[in-house]
């Protein structure tokens, strides 16, 4: 066999082979809840951390998932036995789980169709997210605000880890106009408060203390709640959640994004405006050597291993940045 094997709906089916219908509440709606993970050494990072706001998602919007958090965990194992010979020696496994409603109920009488939620759970390389990234920790990435605001809470939720995303796609496309390069949308809320990135939160350190926005206009990362819960405080760093204004991180002295796939990225500047550190400062360094440690990972040096040889020709989006097809 020559394809890796996706999970669909309890069965193992070939990549190629996993089609949603067109009738699909995703596609009509983006009414699909998803996580999506990462392995260190090829051992699942936080996973029932991932699942568990999976489950939120899905009984806040009234998903009726007959599957229980124990059976979804299995689940993913399955799939990462099932695909393990697809990966290479340094591959790292890079989940993603998908949940639908499913058909909406005036198609329900369509002959063929799954009836119901469905779950998908693809397994594939860490490297397709994170390669060309390993110059961005030496050079740092340049946060831009587009006009393209976060969308407020009581609109939508963003701590619902959903499908329904076009502001983010919109916030790349302005950013992608911008002049030079690393460029990376940072969101602001409707008072002009900082929120996150297209799929990374933020933070920054002003005299060795570390800020980032309060919980309600974010997503609530995984990887943010392990520099929170875990790396700060492992080195003894106190962590303040709150409301940060553009003032801030133009006279900040370092900043930083996370995310699964990255885990850590140091800001250079703002709109221009070069932090006072250079790229990456004490405290960011501190925090990914720590995590580094805690997996057993030099997480950079993985990176770069697999930009080796690699040249970006993409020739549509990813998740951080807008590339327009010509």
């Amino acid at each position: 066999m020559s394809d890796r094997l996706v999970y669909m709906n309890g069965d193992l089916i070939p990549e190629s082979q996993a089609k949603l219908s067109i009738y699909d509440s995703a596609l009509m709606f983006g009414d699909m809840v998803f996580e999506m993970t990462r392995s260190f050494n090829k051992k699942q990072f936080l996973l029932r951390e991932h699942l568990e706001r999976l489950y939120v998602g899905l009984k806040i919007l009234r998903i009726p998932l007959q599957m229980s958090i124990e059976e979804m965990e299995k689940a993913c194992y399955e799939t990462i036995e099932a695909n393990d010979s697809f990966f290479g020696v340094d591959d790292e496994h890079r989940l993603m789980i998908n949940v639908t409603r499913g058909t909406l109920g005036i198609y329900q009488d369509v002959v063929g169709i799954h009836k119901g939620p469905n779950v998908i759970i693809a397994d594939f390389p860490l490297r397709w997210t994170v390669r060309g990234m390993s110059k961005l920790f030496k050079e740092g990435i340049n946060l831009v605000t587009p006009a393209q605001r976060q969308i407020p809470a009581n609109l939508l939720d963003p701590k619902i880890k959903n499908r329904s995303r076009i502001h983010y796609l919109t916030a790349n496309i302005q950013v992608s106009d911008y002049q030079g390069e690393n460029n990376w949308a940072l969101l602001l809320d409707q008072e002009g408060f900082i929120t996150e990135g297209t799929g990374s939160n933020f933070f920054l350190v002003k005299n060795e203390r570390i800020y980032t926005p309060r919980p309600i206009h974010i997503l609530r990362g995984v990887s943010r709640d392990y520099v929170i819960s875990t790396l700060a405080k492992q080195l003894g760093l106190e962590v303040v959640e709150t409301d940060l204004e553009c003032y801030d991180l133009a006279t900040a002295d370092e900043a930083f994004m996370t995310a699964t796939p990255f885990c850590i990225l140091p800001v250079a500047s703002f709109n221009g405006v070069k932090l006072k550190e250079s790229v990456s400062g004490k405290i960011t360094n501190s925090l990914l050597a720590q995590w580094s440690k805690n997996v057993g990972i030099d997480i950079i040096k993985q990176i770069k291993v697999w930009d080796e040889g690699y040249t970006e020709n993409l020739s549509a989006p990813t998740p951080y940045k807008f590339k327009a097809v010509k």
